[in-house]
């Protein structure tokens, strides 16, 4: 008779440990949103104001933040008028010789791009903010702008928008 309600309390323990177990959930997308107070973002195209232009640029970088939010949030995408805003422009793009080589030539050259951000959080003010964010790749100086730009380009633009994304939901 003991055992028999030993095992009736381990059967019952190991249900509950289960159960309770399955009600537990992680999210690992970092965004910290209360989404009974914020549906919407609203992200403004980002013009290029650089002094070198590359013409993708202003496109490829409003469609990466745009992509991101939409994947790591619930939040609807708007163009203007959301909760959140997060509009800005690109205002670098530039070219700077880096290591020299033995012939006094520039081995390798950085490529920058520096964007300023202007976040408004329409909901909690306190956290809106205006910040300039910038990314960097170097290359080859033997190589051509135009062969590697579209490459360095979409690794500096996923770093800035993932920057972006999280000083404004995921505040880390």
């Amino acid at each position: 008779m003991k055992v028999e309600r030993v095992i009736g309390v381990l059967v019952l323990a190991a249900v509950m440990v289960a159960f309770s177990s399955c009600l537990i959930s992680y999210r690992f997308n970092g965004a910290s949103i209360d989404y009974s107070k914020t549906q919407s973002i609203s992200i403004a195209d980002f013009p290029n104001n650089a002094a070198l232009v590359n013409p993708n640029l202003s496109n490829v970088l409003s469609d990466a933040i745009r992509e991101l939010y939409s994947r790591q949030t619930r939040l609807q995408i708007l163009r203007r008028g959301g909760d959140m805003e997060v509009e800005g422009e690109i205002t670098d793009y530039s070219l700077t010789p880096m290591a020299i080589s033995a012939d006094n030539l520039s081995a390798e050259t950085k490529l920058t791009i520096t964007i300023k951000v202007r976040f408004t959080n329409n909901k909690a003010p306190e956290e809106s903010f205006e910040k300039t964010y910038s990314a960097y790749q170097t290359f080859d100086s033997s190589r051509l702008l135009n062969d590697v730009q579209d490459e360095l380009c979409a690794t500096m633009v996923t770093e800035l928008a993932e920057n972006i994304y999280n000083d404004t939901v995921a505040r880390w």
